[in-house]
Formats: structure tokens, C-alpha cells, sequence
């Protein structure tokens, strides 16, 4: 088996365990496409298989991590209609009806955000469809969702991808800024 690699002990500024941290990094481009991925996540560290897997089970378990799963290239796929909607939802209904637009399955990702001076909008939903078309049938069901409380919308459609990754963790200590 080879040597571990050292580890620091746990930064008190950043409370993510040096191994899971280790872990995470070795996987945020994506598991190795190889028949036993978790061993291989393990030799460099001197965990076994079991051992990652249990990692990352508690890592799951505890709310570090939402999921691990494939994440498909909706481009490639034909999915080319992606339009992140943005909606002035009555701020006392904006929760609850959130909530809701978030449960929609062809919402990927919905956020409540602060207004800004000259932006009404604080709920935000991303949509994907093949075509504007058929994505406008979506925008419709949240508007219908949103009823009354909503005073305003808009789309904001992609027209080309500039990056495109999720979170990626910095080495401790380090900075999160480009």
C-alpha cells in the first residue's frame, strides 16, 4: 500500500476535516472512471475502499455533501433553452412559494435573493427545455404557481457558457477568490 499523504490537523477557520477535504478535491472534477473508484480514492491517503466510502457517506449523512452523481452535459444532450426566470414575488408569500417552484422537477436550482435599487425581482428559477418554445409552457406553471403574488417577471436566457462548474474548494488557508 503506499505511503499516506500527510495531512494538517483541522484549521480551526475552516472545520472541514483535512481527509474529507482531501477527498472532496480528489473528486471535484469527478470520480476516476475506473471498476473500483473509491479504492483508488483511498491508496494515496492509506484508506481502504470501505473506509472512503464510509467518508463519504458521513459527509453525506451530515449535510457537507448533498449528493454524488453523474451530472449530464445538457447541451450535449440537446437541452439549449435554458433560461434562469426571475420573478418580484410578494416578499411575505416569497418563502413559502418558493419552496414550491423549487419542488418542480424542471426547475434546476431556485434561490431567494435580496432586491437591488432598480431590480424588483427576488426569486429566481432555472429552467431547461430543447427549445424557448418549450420551456415557455414551464415559465407559464410557475407564473400560475406564483398567482397573485406575483406582480413581475422576466427570463434570462444563456447564449453561450463562459464556466461552468460547481463550488470548487480551495486548499486551506488559501483564499476563494480568483
Amino acid at each position: 500500500m503506499p505511503r499516506p499523504v500527510p495531512i494538517d490537523p483541522i484549521d480551526p477557520i475552516d472545520p472541514i476535516d483535512p481527509i474529507d477535504r482531501a477527498l472532496i478535491a480528489a473528486t471535484q472534477a469527478g470520480l476516476p472512471l475506473v471498476p473500483a473508484p473509491w479504492r483508488v480514492l483511498g491508496e494515496p491517503l492509506g484508506l481502504s475502499e470501505a473506509q472512503v466510502l464510509a467518508r463519504f457517506i458521513a459527509m453525506r449523512e451530515s449535510g457537507l455533501l448533498r449528493r454524488v452523481g453523474a451530472v449530464p452535459n445538457h447541451y450535449a444532450l440537446g437541452w439549449r433553452a435554458n433560461g434562469m426566470t426571475v420573478w418580484d414575488v410578494d416578499d411575505a408569500e416569497a418563502g413559502r412559494l418558493g419552496e414550491r417552484v423549487g419542488a418542480l422537477a424542471f426547475v434546476s436550482h431556485c434561490y431567494l435573493r435580496p432586491r437591488a435599487p432598480g431590480w424588483p425581482y427576488n426569486l429566481f428559477a432555472m429552467v431547461h427545455a430543447r427549445s424557448r418554445e418549450l420551456a415557455a409552457p414551464q415559465i407559464d406553471q410557475i407564473r400560475a404557481l406564483l398567482g397573485h403574488a406575483c406582480r413581475a417577471h422576466d427570463v434570462l436566457w444563456s447564449t453561450r457558457i463562459l464556466k461552468k462548474t460547481g463550488l470548487r474548494l480551495s486548499a486551506p488557508g488559501r483564499s476563494h477568490h480568483v
